[in-house]
């Protein structure tokens, strides 16, 4: 399916033609601010149920499944098949590599906030897991597809003893009250939200920490971000519970998409 046509989350019609970033259902009429890519794969132990998650029915047109059998193969096919403006379903949060990647190709600088209770700044010798899903963030910065002074991470608070030497020795900025300084001179941005961010019971995700963001907080954070462009999106770890559906809504609207 062309990235331009898009399956009608409404009537279910493969009619949605994109109008710039947006989409207009040409069946029955809906207009829709971004198009969804699904990203069904989770690069970690026992990650079956955020994969699945991936399939939560959101308000969005459908552009793309992607579901590579590799990493590499995933990013190079998330960033190939991404509309203009791209909402992007995860699966764990390595769903950000290919869409940041995507993105950072289309424009000069690209600006990234990170909003996860976990940094993902390891690398296969710090990890204590070996999981892939503890490193995206780092896979991104060292890529250069985005510098550290264009990226925040925000809502971090289990991090391990390496990201937090990592942080300090790249400058990464941590607090909101730095974001209008990350996005200062970018073209735009994009929003990687783990639903960890928030707080237990405020959404239901995979690795839930205490202490986190309430919904009507990340909602302002949000509000804040959508000053600048936002050139798109993506939500992941999540619990595939149709619950999670109006707290991702609900962020989506906050950022504009």
């Amino acid at each position: 399916m062309s990235r331009l046509r898009a399956k009608c989350p409404d009537c279910g019609t493969f009619t949605a033609v994109a109008l710039g970033p947006g989409y207009e259902c040409h069946a029955c009429g809906r207009e829709f601010a971004a198009g969804l890519v699904r990203v069904p794969r989770a690069w970690g132990e026992g990650g079956e149920a955020i994969a699945e998650a991936a399939q939560l029915r959101v308000p969005y047109p459908e552009v793309a499944v992607v579901e590579e059998d590799t990493l590499g193969d995933q990013t190079l096919a998330l960033a190939a098949e991404l509309p203009e403006r791209p909402f992007v379903l995860g699966g764990c949060c390595c769903t950000h590599v290919g869409a940041v990647e995507g993105l950072a190709a289309r424009y000069d600088r690209l600006a990234l906030v990170w909003v996860d209770a976990h940094g993902d700044l390891n690398t296969p010798e710090s990890s204590p897991t070996g999981n892939l899903w503890g490193m995206p963030l780092r896979m991104i910065l060292d890529s250069g597809a985005v510098d550290a002074e264009d990226t925040i991470l925000i809502g971090a608070r289990n991090l391990d003893p390496p990201e937090e030497e990592h942080i300090a020795s790249i400058g990464l900025r941590t607090d909101p009250a730095q974001l209008d300084e990350a996005l200062d001179g970018a073209d735009g941005v994009y929003v990687a939200f783990d639903g960890d961010s928030l707080e237990p019971g405020e959404i239901r995700s995979f690795m839930p920490e205490p202490g986190g963001l309430m919904l009507d907080e990340a909602e302002e954070l949000l509000r804040r971000v959508a000053k600048s462009p936002v050139l798109g999106a993506g939500f992941t770890a999540l619990l595939p519970d149709p619950a999670n559906v109006e707290p991702v809504t609900l962020l989506c609207v906050a950022l504009g998409l």
